[in-house]
């Protein structure tokens, strides 16, 4: 039987005389032709329990982002970020740079929605709705100081990274990061430093810094370390060295994980942080989460004063490993040069003759010493410019 031109599928099935599906009955009876509507920037979707519309949120909880800015929920926004009201007292700190690279827009959003935070709101989330959640850090604003020798800038740059992931961490009230897809350098920095994370279970979490010549100086070398020497069982038997190198080669080699689940056991996620299997869910879960610490009476902590620093022992340890896997043409000449740094960080220094306890302070002065001394060096800059125009890795 020929279908009527012009006919829609409803008409088509009834031209053809064919049984008409239980839920299009109940919609074809409200009148609608359509399961979503628009209205006002709220969409709607028709659900059959009540046979009436609901708005989505009602379904996904903060899912649309775009829906809300709709509704005027959008309370402040720049080139990079913006600043969203998810409701129930909860702010969404949203990026939106290409490829959601981290630069000095992104920071003063985070300080925005910080002092948002401690004034209107009782939670914030980290999230976006983008391909990737993060692709890291600027290169090219930190490639174009490092050309025109502005040192100060350089300096600036990562102590303002710093500063803000140091203020996520000790918020004072809840921050939860929502990563998914892409979540590398400076991004996965920005999570480590957060009350909890609620990650995708596709979600490809990585510190990748050794792979361009620099090392992670937004304070993820230093939380990765603290993890580590965190995880140390208390048995006197245990080696708190086998924790660090696992941390060293993660880093060293750029690990970057396959799933969220692996993520966790390279300890970019704690045993705290949770997953969601439901990508759609994501923010919704993400937000409930936050409200639950609230309701939990989350406080905040203070920076840590405790930390062990392994001293010349374990820098030695490393080294050696270095000096092996070079031996072997298993890294460069120059992955030796990055590795050192990273190592001489992970140690405390490599100067102290047995273990000292240190601040996380301490270590990001550390931090930001050695990827100072790497933007000098020419084979970190022919790394960064060959990783910008090809969009993978030199191994110089």
């Amino acid at each position: 039987m020929e279908r009527p031109r012009g006919a829609g599928t409803v008409e088509a099935w009834d031209h053809e005389k064919r049984t008409i599906p239980p839920l299009v009955e109940q919609l074809r009876a409200t009148g609608k032709t359509s399961f979503y509507l628009e209205n006002d920037g709220t969409i709607s979707r028709f659900d059959h329990a009540s046979a009436s519309f609901l708005p989505l949120l009602a379904f996904y909880g903060a899912a649309l982002l775009s829906s809300l800015k709709s509704q005027k929920k959008e309370i402040k926004k720049n080139v990079g970020a913006s600043l969203i009201d998810l409701g129930d007292g909860v702010l969404c700190l949203e990026f939106h740079s290409k490829m959601n690279i981290i630069g000095g827009d992104t920071i003063q959003m985070v300080h925005a929605g910080l002092k948002a935070l401690g004034e209107n709101f009782d939670a914030m989330v980290i999230g976006n709705q983008a391909a990737n959640f993060s692709a890291g850090a600027n290169l090219m604003l930190i490639l174009t100081a490092i050309q025109e020798g502005d040192w100060d800038e350089v300096d600036h740059a990562a102590r303002a990274f710093q500063n803000a992931n140091m203020a996520l961490k000790y918020a004072p009230r809840p921050v939860v990061a929502a990563p998914f897809g892409m979540t590398l350098g400076g991004g996965t920095e920005m999570c480590l430093h957060t009350t909890r994370v609620r990650a995708a279970a596709e979600t490809y979490m990585g510190l990748v810094e050794a792979g361009v010549g620099l090392i992670p100086a937004g304070g993820g070398t230093k939380e990765m370390l603290l993890r580590a020497l965190d995880g140390v069982p208390s048995d006197p038997d245990a080696d708190p060295f086998t924790y660090v190198k696992e941390v060293f080669l993660n880093i060293g080699m750029a690990k970057v994980s396959t799933s969220a689940e692996e993520a966790r056991r390279l300890r970019y996620l704690s045993p705290q942080d949770s997953i969601s299997m439901n990508r759609d869910r994501q923010l919704a879960d993400t937000k409930q989460l936050a409200l639950d610490l609230v309701g939990f009476g989350y406080r905040a902590g203070q920076p840590r004063q405790d930390i062990r620093a392994l001293g010349q022992s374990a820098f030695t340890k490393m080294k050696l490993g270095l000096h092996l896997m070079r031996r072997a043409e298993y890294i460069s000449d120059y992955d030796v040069v990055v590795g050192t740094q990273l190592a001489k960080v992970l140690s405390g220094g490599g100067e102290f003759t047995s273990p000292q306890l240190v601040s996380e302070q301490y270590l990001l002065d550390l931090e930001r010493e050695a990827f100072l001394s790497l933007c000098g060096q020419k084979k970190t800059i022919e790394r960064i410019q060959f990783t910008l125009k090809r969009g993978k890795p030199l191994r110089n």
